[in-house]
């Protein structure tokens, strides 16, 4: 397997299942109804606030692989809007899901040497820290939706 191959497996086995962890977004974020991704929990941010930074973080170096600028702001990762609807919660899920593969299969596709170059400004660091950041980022925030989720359920 080449390295573009097993960083798309890594990206992809956290979005979808079969890592080490045995836990995916997939599994946690697919069987909540829009009102339990929702639910406010003390200071916590919503399942789906979190869910909407992942996506926001995805979608903005999925860009860059695309060939785009990369235009992304810390602050404009939890704006979003609201989800008012089962068929909303739902609808996101799927443009999520497929953006998810969308980003892993560029991945495949890159050169190998392309890892090790500036990702768009040297300020970034390289191709490689930012595509494992953003495997990290939703390790991360996997583990607060999985605890948020079981506060939620035990409601």
């Amino acid at each position: 397997m080449t390295l573009p191959q097993q960083i798309a497996k890594h990206f992809r086995e956290i979005q979808f299942g079969g890592n080490w962890t045995s836990s995916n977004l997939k599994a946690h974020l697919s069987d909540l109804t829009w009102q339990q991704a929702n639910t406010k929990i003390h200071v916590f941010n919503t399942i789906s606030t979190l869910a909407h930074h992942l996506y926001y973080y995805v979608s903005a170096v999925l860009k860059v692989l695309q060939g785009e600028p990369l235009i992304a702001k810390d602050e404009l990762s939890f704006q979003y809007p609201p989800i008012t609807s089962q068929e909303h919660w739902d609808h996101f899920l799927n443009q999520f899901w497929s953006n998810a593969e969308t980003f892993a299969s560029l991945i495949e596709q890159l050169p190998e040497h392309i890892f090790w170059n500036d990702f768009t400004n040297e300020k970034y660091g390289n191709y490689y820290h930012n595509i494992h950041g953003i495997i990290e980022h939703s390790h991360y925030h996997l583990g607060q939706i999985v605890i948020i989720k079981k506060i939620v359920l035990l409601g």
